[in-house]
């Protein structure tokens, strides 16, 4: 292992359960103001203070703004770390940290605090060593988790010489170290269905119930599933609502899908399958959410190899189906590495965790791959 390498990671494992901890205990359900903010001024407290620090208006209307960090120097390549600060879990579901087994448990530990944690660790270190680089920013937003809007920020980084992501990390079969340079497209399906109500008792026929009518529009689609198929197509109905009354025919309602496949493409005919109509209820379908596919695995070829070999231990190219805003950031910096942050699992539940060995592990990954992009010793 490189002596930058070690002994940056080193500066980053030595705190980095403790700002994980001060992170986890603020709850930031994506969308929440209150709860973005208080995230927002943690994040602030542990940026280097040489940082210019910067709120920018998020890709959600209604969010809180998203934070820029920068810091600069006299070298020439431009390095973004990317990250995000809002969570699931909501406010009644909340768990602070809690140490059992080697595990942390606690809300957005592993998806993804735990990474943000080892991003602010690298800014800081990168701050120190101000001859490496031209600039560094670490761009951490408050809406990933339910974004239904374009990505507002790709565009401004176009021509960084390399963007690296913090989602959590894995290790292969082998045992290898896996960075993630290959991810799925991503959509999401809203169903909208407009029926007539009428009582289910005395009248029940005069009724023309959309949440029979979503049902059908839910097999319809669920039978496009096809992951072992050409375009690896995941299609998963998530959501349904509909009726207000146990003794009124639904009159309206709405159903959400959650797609995954190797192209955006592939959604269209998803789409088509929904019926305009069924037993008299109306029925409308639109992509309320489209994440492009993310494959830099060319790209970042030599930038492994050269990580490997600071390291000391092979870093290794992943495949994952979950989405990221790094396929965002892929579009415009070729040399886009995600899965970055510590390993752990539970993402999205209330048994969320991030292992306690994998900060210092990971910490030594992430070092060695923004030594390599930057060419440091």
């Amino acid at each position: 292992m490189s002596s930058f390498v070690a002994s940056v990671a080193g500066q980053i494992a030595a705190r980095a359960e403790r700002d994980l901890e001060a992170l986890v205990a603020v709850s930031s359900p994506s969308g929440d103001l209150h709860g973005a903010e208080q995230a927002v001024a943690v994040a602030t407290a542990l940026c280097p203070p040489a940082a210019t620090v910067e709120r920018l208006p998020c890709s959600s209307p209604g969010f809180a703004a998203d934070l820029m960090a920068t810091v600069t120097g006299s070298g020439t390549r431009r390095l973004l770390l990317l990250g995000h600060l809002d969570t699931v879990v909501g406010h009644d579901a909340h768990r602070p940290i809690e140490r059992q087994d080697g595990r942390l448990y606690g809300s957005g530990t592993v998806d993804m605090k735990g990474g943000v944690v080892l991003a602010l660790g690298v800014l800081r270190a990168l701050a120190e060593a101000p001859a490496s680089l031209a600039e560094a920013r670490l761009l951490l937003v408050t809406d990933e988790e339910w974004r239904t809007e374009p990505f507002a920020h790709a565009e401004r980084f176009c021509g960084f010489d390399g963007c690296l992501s913090f989602e959590a990390g894995e290790r292969t079969r082998a045992g290898e170290e896996g960075v993630v340079v290959r991810r799925k497209a991503a959509g999401t399906l809203r169903v909208e269905a407009r029926g007539r109500a009428a009582h289910s008792g005395s009248a029940p026929d005069d009724g023309r119930n959309a949440l029979l009518a979503l049902a059908v529009a839910a097999e319809r689609v669920a039978a496009r599933h096809d992951p072992h198929g050409h375009e690896r197509l995941s299609v998963v109905p998530t959501i349904l609502r509909s009726g207000e009354v146990f003794n009124v025919v639904p009159a309206a309602g709405e159903l959400y899908c959650d797609l995954r496949a190797d192209r955006l493409a592939a959604f269209g005919p998803v789409v088509a399958a929904v019926p305009s109509e069924v037993g008299g209820a109306t029925l409308e379908a639109r992509l309320v959410r489209e994440w492009p596919s993310m494959d830099s695995t060319a790209d970042t070829q030599p930038l492994l190899r050269s990580a490997s070999e600071r390291l000391g231990r092979p870093v290794v190219p992943v495949h994952r189906g979950g989405a990221s805003d790094a396929s965002h950031l892929a579009t415009v910096v070729p040399v886009t590495v995600d899965g970055l942050g510590p390993r752990g699992g539970g993402a999205h539940t209330s048994e969320e965790f991030v292992r306690t060995d994998s900060l210092a592990s990971r910490a030594e990954v992430a070092a060695a791959v923004a030594a390599a992009l930057l060419d440091l010793s």
